[in-house]
């Protein structure tokens, strides 16, 4: 089951995410909510659309806009609306 590790932490973990350009997306429901803070960053994918970010912080830690997700994806990416993606550090254990 695939989990995304950070500052020892599990962020979030689920055998049920899409792979989408070699990335995992989490459920929302598998996150560990604990760790994770909205961001004010958005950035546009062509294809996928808006995404907004979390900033991550685990014991003291802070690992800002690590972690991102597409709120009202375009129809192409309707199915990771939501899901939760990773980077700037954090390991993702396919399985």
């Amino acid at each position: 089951m695939p989990k995304a590790i950070w500052n020892g932490a599990v962020l979030a973990q689920s055998d049920r995410c899409e792979l989408v350009e070699g990335n995992y997306y989490f459920p929302p429901e598998s996150l560990n909510r604990t760790y994770f803070k909205e961001s004010q960053t958005h950035t546009t994918c062509g294809w996928k659309g808006v995404a907004s970010y979390y900033t991550l912080e685990v014991d003291g830690k802070v690992n800002p806009d690590a972690a991102w997700y597409y709120p009202i994806p375009k129809e192409a990416a309707k199915n990771i609306t939501g899901y939760i993606a990773f980077w700037k550090g954090v390991r993702v254990e396919p399985a």
